[in-house]
């Protein structure tokens, strides 16, 4: 790391503290810093102060329940307003006031769901919300519903506020999702019913009875009702489809086909942009691409199509005058396959499994199998604290093995970073992504596999945080930007092995410049680039918009003042 990188990122914790001052500290040396990101300018007092209250009634904004008419607006689609029960279950009284107050249609799901992939979603003309029980946190903006993996860091900033009552009724949501919709959803809309998110259930319910255990208020008979839907959850990672080949890891799987519905606006927009993609980069041969007037099976050709332009020239956009019109093309069912399973993989969109991840379902990932080898470590923690011994040594035994196979099919000793497994073509991945610091969060690295990828985290780290890859593909899960969560599970890991003072300057990195654009526009937003550090963003492969609220990004702030080092957590809360 150059002096001068070294030089910003002690500036930008003390910038926050205001305890330094950097001419002093680099003995007259100045680093050459853009004037918009000047060290002297730093963070107005009390702003920790303002950010916390933002955080705590945004709480209660994002917050949605059956009987609130504002759950069911929903700009990813069209259509009217309809909130769907389980079939099995019989209509509350109070939701016919609720059809005529908030002009809401209330129907049943065509059949009963016992398990993942069960819903034909063509049985369900007219999309809508799925029924649950509790008052639940959204993400905010256009995303007005319960998500999977978003969940788990909301509860964990909600039990930091103590809203323990609004966390448990989150997680006894997902309950009920395992027992009438088949499984942990995506989220709660018709829509999403095919698939899944990354497997967060058992790191939400431990947090949980950490936080009840604490309170005095540890609760074993609800642990032991808890352990049964965790298991139900964790098998369906680990069965057909969600097996990744023969290499005993799981992959995710979308159980529907063709494109999603849910792309806000045209959806037709975004395929037809990949499909432009793909011409351009492989030509009509290319994998993802059927050519509409090249013959080929009839259910290729039920896809949508799309006219797409070859250009002579690669500054030439399409449809300008020096371009040339192509054959029509459609995307593969393949595609749609893998683009789909990008999906239930919470990254979309990233280049990080092929273009548009395409080659999702052709993966065994790192993340997945890292929160995999955590869950079962869950389930052996709970087996214990219900006196079940053999389930416990089961379940050790599961973790154990997981861990030898992803040493095996993941662990590049060479490069010394975790990387995706392609289990169709029996090599492993050489893109370099954030996710591989998640075994440092799931406890699976060795002590020396985590020492070579604490060497490695300048490959990600920027100015204001870790950077999802090093590749800058036009895709928001890409370079140059940062998410919320995995600075928290990076930040996290690092100091289970040791490595605060790294996880205290990725930290103060990634709060310094989400106060600084807090302060401009009173905003908490899902992405930063934490290159420019700045909450803008320029976005070409997938939605452009940078949502504002928002639910992980609040609930990390939260986790990452209260785990600084005491000293600086101290005397930023004194500001």
């Amino acid at each position: 790391m150059s002096t001068a990188r070294e030089l910003f990122y002690i500036s930008a914790i003390f910038s926050l503290l205001g305890t330094l001052n950097l001419a002093n500290y680099s003995r007259g040396t100045t680093p050459n810093y853009p004037d918009d990101r000047k060290v002297n300018r730093g963070i107005a007092p009390s702003s920790t102060d303002r950010i916390r209250t933002y955080i705590s009634s945004g709480w209660d904004n994002l917050t949605r329940s059956t009987s609130n008419c504002a759950s069911y607006e929903d700009t990813k689609t069209d259509g009217p307003r309809i909130l769907y029960l389980p079939t099995e279950v019989s209509e509350p009284p109070f939701l016919k006031e609720l059809q005529d107050r908030c002009g809401v249609r209330v129907e049943h799901l065509p059949r009963q769901i016992l398990n993942p992939g069960e819903v034909n979603l063509k049985e369900i003309p007219n999309e809508g919300l799925l029924y649950l029980e509790n008052p639940y946190v959204v993400p905010g903006g256009k995303f007005n519903e319960m998500y999977g993996w978003d969940s788990y860091f909301i509860i964990r900033g909600l039990l930091r506020e103590n809203r323990r009552t609004l966390a448990r009724g989150m997680i006894e949501n997902f309950f009920f999702e395992i027992e009438h919709y088949g499984g942990v959803l995506n989220a709660n809309r018709t829509y999403y019913l095919t698939r899944s998110q990354p497997p967060f259930l058992t790191s939400m319910i431990l947090a949980q009875y950490d936080a009840d255990e604490a309170a005095g208020q540890g609760d074993l008979k609800w642990i032991e009702k808890a352990y049964g839907f965790a298991l139900r959850d964790y098998e369906q990672w680990n069965k057909e489809p969600h097996l990744a080949g023969d290499t005993g890891l799981s992959r995710y799987f979308d159980h529907g086909n063709g494109p999603v519905p849910e792309i806000e606006g045209d959806p037709d927009k975004y395929y037809r942009g990949a499909a432009q993609f793909f011409l351009e980069h492989g030509g009509v041969s290319e994998s993802h691409l059927f050519r509409i007037d090249g013959g080929g099976s009839a259910n290729q050709s039920l896809e949508p199509n799309f006219d797409v332009f070859v250009c002579d020239s690669q500054a030439t956009k399409p449809k300008d005058p020096n371009c040339a019109p192509a054959d029509r093309v459609a995307l593969t069912s393949e595609f749609y396959k893998g683009d789909r399973s990008m999906r239930e993989s919470g990254f979309d969109v990233s280049f990080r499994f092929g273009s548009f991840g395409a080659d999702t379902h052709h993966y065994a990932p790192v993340c997945l199998n890292s929160l995999l080898y955590k869950t079962e470590n869950d389930l052996e923690r709970i087996s214990i604290l219900l006196g079940r011994t053999d389930q416990a040594r089961r379940w050790r035994t599961k973790s154990l093995e997981r861990r030898k196979r992803m040493e095996k099919y993941f662990w590049d000793g060479v490069k010394g970073i975790f990387f995706d497994y392609d289990f169709e073509t029996h090599k492993r991945s050489s893109y370099e992504y954030a996710t591989t610091f998640y075994p440092l969060w799931a406890g699976l690295a060795s002590k020396n596999q985590a020492r070579d990828l604490v060497r490695n985290l300048s490959l990600f780290q920027q100015e204001g945080g870790l950077a999802m890859s090093r590749k800058e593909t036009g895709a928001q899960w890409d370079y140059p930007y940062g998410w919320a969560p995995v600075q928290l599970l990076t930040v996290e890991g690092l100091r289970k092995y040791g490595y605060n003072s790294e996880a205290d300057r990725i930290a103060a990195s990634f709060l310094t410049m989400v106060m600084e654009n807090f302060e401009r526009d009173q905003t908490i937003r899902e992405k930063y680039n934490v290159v420019t550090r700045s909450s803008e963003t320029h976005i070409e492969a997938g939605y452009a918009q940078n949502v504002i609220g928002f639910g992980w990004t609040n609930a990390v702030i939260l986790e990452l003042l209260h785990e600084l080092s005491p000293k600086l957590r101290a005397q930023l809360d004194s500001k």
